[in-house]
């Protein structure tokens, strides 16, 4: 193939090249244990590091190589503000503590990817906006000294909506970040790079905030699962405020287990944040002790029926079908209704009143000298939160609507409990987020997270499958104060039975430390006297297909339309539908692209994919040749 003949497949057969040169020569990555940290456990990490075949230092070690793969480059997720500078030596100091003295805790090793507004005293924490972009905080967030404690290692700091003030994670520091699942679509918000990187096996586990759906919609939209926990659970000290009265910080995870082990880690009294006072006295939640306790026979799940109404077919279906599952266990599901929950949610909402005060309190506190004004008088934050940020500013605190605010929060909590108590209820269930992931740019309607949020009251967002179009979809669970522990328990036997984490495609296990290398194919077809030549790229890395499609000299004006078929039957059959158009009548070539959707990209997986070819001297309904 030559450059000026094939240019849209030139650079790819390049990089295809030189993929696998370096490959055969590179012998640091391939000397390494054959260990593929992507998907993997923290149970299966900690077995590796025990039995001796990987250490924490190789451990970070892969996960820093997934992300230069797959962060800027391949899919350029875009989640990752900065990578922890000391995390290899950190790693390997836990490497020889082990050796000496054995692990701490479970977390031993462990590499943590952590929300950037978490406060961490030795790389800067920003919030996401260009305005703290070199801040360091004077100490650490609470939950950051409880981690670094039990030995875990932050590898990398991720990105967030800016100011955590939205749901789409958009910052000007570091931008749009993407949805390993559909590139083109929002990772949710404001907890999106964690959840993006955790989805991609950026590190074992990570950590986000969540004033109002900040670590559940990112769950839900790629395929984790995230707790709210009951507010005073664990500490929020030293996380960057939206609305303290508001704020939780805990784990997203790609199983029940890992976050188990990082919540029984993190919760607890902290004196620095009086919230916490809930669990001075009693017992905490015994998460990982408690995991295996469901007895789901005889539960009782409320299916809070308005929000289901307003839910798309393709979020309630999935739903529905994991709902089904549990009556089979033994759930009894019964339909819910709170009275005034809509003007209740309303009355109740603090962040237009708190976010100015906390913001400042917590520069002035933990050392920065700038205040909300200057951040919004100067511009110092992107478009997407304009309006929020002036309005925030804007604002002059009125102490009655504030006071009447708050006292509604405890009207909507009184209503929630009065629905569970007159049902005897374990927990309400409901979409995460009415709608899928929109497509960047848009505004992302369908947010239901003001139940938990308003209310203090523990949320979970569970894994239950799939659209029809490969999008993630979440259900939450609401359960009263501090039954986080059971509602943690009821998502695992489902999450055991019926296995819904599947990975992205677009960020495969690497080789030799390295992305697959993009895959090529040529059709030569020639039937007729109806001659043309297709090359097509499959790069798995960015889920699209790419194809130069040229007719030879002497089939010109004959060809109608070159076209992509799936085979969708085991028998192939002409009667299959096309699914795109390669080239047209009248046209000698043309090349291009095509984001691959689940469908597609399965047929292609499966060899499943065919040329149709219609022109003068074929058939009616044109002639097939296999694409592979």
């Amino acid at each position: 193939m030559t450059q000026s003949k094939y240019p849209l497949l030139y650079a790819f057969c390049m990089a295809l090249s030189l993929a696998l040169i370096c490959g055969e020569f590179s012998g640091g990555a391939a000397a390494q244990a054959d260990f593929q940290v992507a998907e993997a456990s923290i149970a299966e990490l900690q077995q590796a590091m025990d039995d001796g075949s990987l250490s924490s230092e190789e451990l970070v070690q892969k996960y820093l190589e997934r992300i230069e793969a797959y962060d800027k480059q391949g899919p350029a997720l875009n989640s990752i503000v900065r990578i922890n500078p000391d995390a290899l030596a950190q790693a390997r100091a836990l490497d020889e503590e082990r050796e000496q003295q054995g692990p701490r805790s479970a977390l031993h090793g462990i590499p943590i990817l952590v929300k950037d507004n978490y406060s961490t005293s030795f790389m800067p924490t920003s919030n996401g906006s260009v305005a703290l972009a070199d801040f360091i905080p004077a100490a650490n967030a609470t939950q950051i000294d409880k981690l670094l404690a039990a030995g875990a290692v932050v590898i990398a700091k991720t990105n967030l909506h800016e100011y955590a003030y939205g749901i789409t994670t958009v910052s000007s520091l570091l931008g749009q970040t993407r949805n390993p699942y559909d590139i083109r679509r929002v990772p949710g918000g404001s907890s999106g790079g964690t959840g993006a990187a955790v989805a991609a096996s950026f590190g074992a586990i990570g950590l986000g905030s969540d004033t109002c759906g900040s670590i559940r919609i990112p769950s839900a939209f790629n395929n984790l699962i995230g707790l709210r926990p009951s507010k005073g659970l664990s500490s929020i000290h030293g996380v960057i405020p939206l609305s303290h009265t508001q704020d939780v910080a805990a784990p997203l995870a790609r199983g029940a287990e890992d976050l188990a082990i990082l919540l029984d880690i993190l919760s607890g009294y902290d004196p620095e944040d009086a919230a916490t006072e809930l669990v001075r006295s009693g017992p905490l939640p015994r998460f990982q002790a408690s995991l295996r306790n469901a007895s789901l026979a005889g539960l009782r799940f409320g299916r809070l029926q308005s929000y289901m109404d307003a839910a798309d077919g393709a979020s309630s279906s999935a739903i529905d079908e994991a709902l089904a599952w549990y009556e089979e266990q033994g759930v009894e599901l019964l339909t819910v209704e709170i009275p005034d929950a809509a003007e209740l949610i309303s009355a109740s909402g603090l962040i237009g009143f708190e976010f100015q005060t906390d913001l400042d309190d917590y520069l002035a506190t933990f050392g920065s000298a700038l205040k909300l004004e200057s951040i919004v008088g100067n511009g110092l934050h992107h478009r997407a939160v304009e309006g929020a940020l002036r309005r925030s500013h804007e604002r002059e605190l009125d102490a009655e609507a504030y006071a009447q605010a708050y006292a509604a929060r405890e009207d909507l909590r009184l209503a929630i409990e009065a629905a569970f108590e007159a049902q005897d209820l374990d927990a309400i269930v409901y979409p995460t987020i009415a709608r899928t992931p929109v497509m960047i740019g848009e505004p992302q309607p369908g947010n239901n997270c003001s139940l938990a949020a308003n209310s203090g009251l523990p949320a979970l967002s569970m894994p239950v499958g799939f659209t029809g179009a490969g999008l993630p979809v979440g259900m939450e669970l609401l359960g009263q104060s501090l039954t986080d522990a059971q509602l943690l328990s009821i998502a695992y036997a489902y999450e055991q039975a019926k296995q819904p984490r599947q990975a992205p495609s677009v960020v495969p296990p690497l080789e030799s430390g390295r992305a697959p290398a993009p895959a090529q194919t040529s059709v030569l077809f020639n039937r007729q006297g109806v001659q043309l030549r297709a090359d097509v790229v499959y790069d798995v890395t960015r889920n699209l297909i790419l194809y130069d499609v040229e007719v030879a000299p002497a089939s010109r004006g004959r060809v109608y339309a070159v076209t992509l078929m799936i085979d969708r039957e085991d028998d192939f059959q002409l009667g299959d539908p096309i699914v795109f158009n390669l080239l047209g009548p009248d046209q000698e070539r043309s090349n291009g692209e095509r984001f691959m959707d689940s469908a597609l990209r399965q047929a292609y997986d499966e060899d499943r994919l065919y040329l149709r070819v219609f022109a003068e001297g074929l058939p009616a309904n044109g002639a097939s040749q296999r694409l592979r």
